[in-house]
């Protein structure tokens, strides 16, 4: 699943998370982030911002790292998340 389009912009609000299920990065509405590592939560906070299919992210130390959304999947760094679909 792509995401929905909003203007010129990729949804990428909700749960990313690699597929071994280690890495779990939240995007949230107010463009924070929150991501885990194991059982280390919040190990890494910060904001992030998206223009078209492309993400920057500064995290709260100042460290930064970008990313691109392509078919669907999340390319954070050496990172491929995939969006976490909400069970019904």
């Amino acid at each position: 699943m792509a995401g929905t389009v909003e203007g010129d912009h990729v949804d990428v609000v909700g749960m990313w998370v690699t597929a071994d299920g280690h890495i779990r990065q939240e995007l949230l509405p107010d463009g924070r982030y929150d991501e885990a590592r194991g059982e280390r939560r919040s190990a890494y906070t910060g904001r992030y911002t998206v223009t078209g299919s492309h993400l920057d992210y500064v995290d709260d130390t100042g460290f930064t790292a970008t990313g691109d959304i392509r078919d669907g999947v999340l390319y954070h760094e050496h990172l491929v998340l995939y969006r976490e679909q909400k069970s019904s």
